[in-house]
């Protein structure tokens, strides 16, 4: 009898059909044992020991195998075909052996590219051993992660409050993404203009052209500065005649794109298909896994972790067997095309992404697919098809119209476009692009030299410059990739990671960078820059290839490293939070605090005008304060719209109206969570004003005092329920507007409901979200719930006690301060106390059942209602001179 161990359990199913009675298949599941999350799980000091743990769903897993293996005579170690399932494979082998269990057994190891029963049957066909060096350079990737991590990250923490965690490779995209961000706050829009026409030909056809030289000197996208320039030209050309002064046209091929690899895939169907890079991998695991077709399971791709471009020899062979059939022998070259992959540091030896059987039309496997799994399925089957077709054959045209302007001077406008003669490839497949626009997507007309051509219309038009556009998951993992950061299996878990913090957030599929994300970034920067730099990762990451080529001794490479680390770190325990914060404040200084339009200094306060702005760091997070303080308690969010300097509120506020009942005045105000409105002062008996937050998504500044005393008569009794004669309470939360009874809360779609919802509409929302589960209830004898933890997804309750109020989230309990009421409690400043209570006592961040908890909160609508930051720098509004 035979033990095979696969990864899967779907595999697990598929591959035992295969192989037949003698061999019993099981799963592994992914890794078997970790470094445990703590502390010394790598010892340094003892040449990087390590010390591995298997976890408890694990353990079941390892010794239903240890069972099967006691009635069996060799064991084959299946696992995925990279280095992750290299180390798979060592990590049983390891474990297995230190049982006992392998004694006169034999052991190999097997690998295939696909699941399908020809490759299973080749593969256990050329059995090998556990290849060490794969397995050196996944233990040298893993202690690195686990050192800088656990390195790194308590520093942060004590010096950063709201800090999540620093990771290796995550912390150099971080950067990617945050250096993009200070590119368009640093940018300064110039104005420019174009002269554009509308031309016709002889023959009636339609076209347009560019101004692009004048007396035969080439014009710059700048060298039209203004208006009055542009003016000029126009009116020297208004009225004139022209003529087709040169056309020249070349031929020009377009040669297909290689099949995919992990990156181009993920790239492509972010393009095309808007999906994440982790949806991608997710789907493409399962068409690898394989769906059931005619009651069989058959894997419909290949291995999708690989940054490998080149297909095997049998599969070139049904690609072009699928070209004649569906395309007919001028698409199909007299040779084979062959590819090699360009990213840097290629190092997987496997195929490219392809369909097992390129045979297989997508119209063939439809009705056993989901429509997502049938989309990608179709871009991968079109891409390896278009891979082997013969080039599209174009012609690619240039014409320059001319005319004499009034000024005597020879105005030339140029018209490019192209003209597809065969489209080859482009008949199945065209790669789509981030930004710009494709040259080849333009036609022309035809027409000859010393044609007259008609005009339409001539018109200055304004533009402005443009910043650089941010990255997208697509363009991200593009640029790693050129970089040579990260490897196939790593860069949706790298993408993951940067949104699961809090670090950056996605708007019309871009990454944004969160204020925590750059403080984070700007703190590596200043005081560990070797470790962020691009270059350093992309070396250490050839190194560790190196490392898999069996060419340098892992141990040495986590020694050079060790040693320049550690000592940074020893000096970065000793900075004061003076220096932390004078770091932050210069390199972030683009961003916290922009030029103003009228020169004068940007970190001037503007309510005392003495003082200097200042990032300040509180258990509540990151904002800005003047350095007067507490003279002057002048405070603001860290982030400011890009359009503008942040306006000046000054710390007792903008007034807005009295009143009539208590002659209080009402004044809008900026704190550090952001805008907020105040009826009245604190008294000298220290009773505190009422407060009331403005709704995120509305500006401040449009705040009238009529929606002021609105807000600030919030909360509201609806009226008592029917049934517990309690009262139902509506108010505006940090998710949008609810209401509240015993401790259930019901989110309200229109921002208005919390004015006029009355008691019976209330009552049946209450009755339909108590239907649906006790997930979102307070604790029993709570005196507030702030709902869901932003990180861990349990419910926060403000609870009374013998001493005063405290916070209860799962384990952990925190005392109030003495000058923050349950009622003027704030999220934010909830999740700050609860994480400096978990920091003093060593409480992990996870509350009872908080996973069910976060699976039912994300599914609230109001959850889904996310603040927008402001989006990148606008041009100023365009001008449009009249045309002749």
């Amino acid at each position: 009898m035979t033990v095979v161990v696969v990864e899967s359990a779907a595999k697990a199913k598929t591959i035992n059909k295969y192989l037949g009675k003698d061999y019993t298949v099981l799963a592994s599941y992914g890794h078997v044992r970790d470094l445990p999350p703590k502390d010394g799980s790598v010892k340094p000091d003892e040449d990087f020991a390590m010390s591995w743990e298997v976890d408890s769903k694990a353990q079941k897993r390892v010794s239903d195998i240890a069972s099967a293996l006691k009635g069996a005579n060799r064991l084959i170690l299946a696992t995925d075909p990279d280095r992750e399932g290299e180390a798979i494979s060592w990590h049983l082998l390891d474990v297995l052996g230190k049982k006992g269990l392998l004694k006169g057994k034999e052991v190999k190891r097997v690998a295939f590219n696909a699941i399908t029963k020809s490759a299973i049957l080749d593969a256990m066909a050329h059995p090998r051993d556990v290849d060490m060096a794969l397995v050196d350079a996944y233990l040298a990737r893993r202690a690195l992660d686990y050192l800088v991590g656990f390195s790194i990250s308590p520093v942060l923490w004590r010096k950063l409050p709201g800090a999540r965690s620093a990771g290796r490779v995550q912390s150099v995209a971080l950067r990617l993404v945050c250096d993009r961000e200070l590119e368009i706050e640093a940018f300064r829009a110039q104005e420019y203009w174009t002269i554009d026409g509308k031309f016709v030909t002889p023959q009636g056809a339609a076209f347009e052209a560019s101004l692009a030289q004048v007396d035969g000197k080439r014009l710059e996208k700048l060298s039209l500065p203004n208006e009055q320039a542009a003016t000029a030209i126009h009116t020297a050309v208004k009225g004139q005649p022209f003529n087709v002064d040169t056309i020249e046209s070349k031929p020009a091929k377009r040669h297909p794109f290689p099949p995919f690899r992990t990156s181009t895939l993920q790239q492509e169907a972010s393009r095309k298909l808007g999906y994440s890079s982790s949806r991608t991998m997710q789907i493409a695991q399962r068409l690898y896994e394989g769906v059931d077709i005619g009651g069989e399971t058959v894997g419909l791709i290949t291995y999708m972790r690989t940054d490998g471009a080149d297909m095997a020899p049998e599969a070139v062979a049904s690609s072009r067997n699928a070209i004649l059939k569906h395309f007919g022998e001028p698409y199909l070259p007299s040779v084979p095309r062959r590819y090699t992959s360009k990213a840097k540091n290629a190092q997987e030896a496997h195929e490219a992404i392809r369909p097992t059987d390129p045979g297989r039309h997508p119209d063939y496997v439809r009705r056993a697919l989901d429509a997502d799994q049938f989309a990608l399925y179709e871009l991968i089957w079109k891409r390896t098809i278009a891979s082997q077709m013969e080039s599209a054959e174009l012609e690619r045209t240039t014409a320059d119209i001319g005319t004499t302007g009034t000024d005597g001077k020879h105005y030339s406008f140029r018209a490019t476009g192209s003209v597809v003669k065969f489209d080859g490839f482009l008949r199945i497949y065209n790669e789509d692009i981030d930004d710009g626009e494709d040259e080849d997507s333009r036609r022309l007309p035809h027409m000859s030299r010393g044609d007259t051509i008609g005009v339409t219309s001539i018109t200055p038009n304004q533009h402005f410059t443009e910043p650089p556009p941010r990255y997208s998951e697509a363009s991200l993992t593009k640029k790693l990739e050129d970089l040579g950061i990260g490897r196939p299996s790593t860069y949706a878990s790298i993408m993951s990671t940067l949104r699961d913090r809090g670090y950056v957030r996605m708007d019309k599929k871009r990454l944004i960078p969160e204020d925590k994300g750059r403080i984070v970034t700007a703190f590596l920067e200043s005081f560990f820059k070797r470790y962020v730099e691009y270059d350093f990762t992309a070396d250490l990451e050839e190194q560790l290839d190196k490392v898999s080529a069996g060419d340098i001794a892992y141990k040495q490479v986590l020694r050079d490293f060790w040693d320049k680390f550690t000592a940074s770190i020893d000096d970065v325990k000793d900075l004061r939070v003076a220096q932390v914060i004078d770091a932050l404040n210069d390199l972030l200084a683009p961003h916290i605090f922009p030029a103003k339009a009228d020169g004068g200094d940007a970190r001037a306060c503007p309510s005392c005008g003495n003082g200097q702005l200042s990032l300040k760091l509180s258990k509540y997070g990151t904002f800005v304060g003047c350095t007067n303080y507490p003279d002057c308690k002048y405070t603001r969010q860290m982030t400011i719209p890009l359009e503008g300097a942040p306006e000046a509120v000054p710390a007792e506020g903008i007034p807005l109206g009295t009143d009539p009942e208590t002659g209080a005045t009402v004044t809008r105000r900026i704190g550090r969570f952001g805008p907020y409105l105040q009826l009245g002062e604190a008294t000298e008996e220290g009773e505190k004003p009422k407060r009331a937050s403005i709704p995120k998504g509305r500006d401040p500044a449009a705040i009238t005092f009529e929606e002021a005393m609105r807000l600030l008569s919030l909360p509201r009794e609806v009226g008592l329920h029917p049934e517990t004669k309690t009262p139902i309470i509506a108010n505006n939360g940090r998710f949008g507007p609810f209401i509240l009874h015993d401790g259930t809360y019901a989110n309200l779609k229109d921002p208005d409901d919390v004015y006029t919802i009355g008691l019976n509409r209330a009552v049946d929302l209450l009755h339909e979200k108590r239907s649906k589960g006790p997930s979102n209830r307070a604790r029993p004898g709570a005196l507030r719930d702030l709902g869901a933890h932003p990180d861990g997804g349990g419910n926060i309750s403000v609870m009374g006690g013998r001493y005063g109020a405290y916070l209860k989230y799962g384990k952990i309990n925190a005392t109030l301060p003495k000058d923050v009421t349950p009622e003027s409690l704030t999220v934010d400043q909830a999740v700050a106390l609860i994480a400096e209570r978990a920091s003093k006592t060593g409480a992990k961040l996870k509350p009872v059942k908080a996973a069910k908890t976060a699976k039912n909160a994300s599914k609230a609508p109001a959850a889904k209602k996310a603040a927008k930051k402001p989006a990148a720098r606008k041009a100023p509004a365009k001008k449009v001179a009249p045309a002749a």
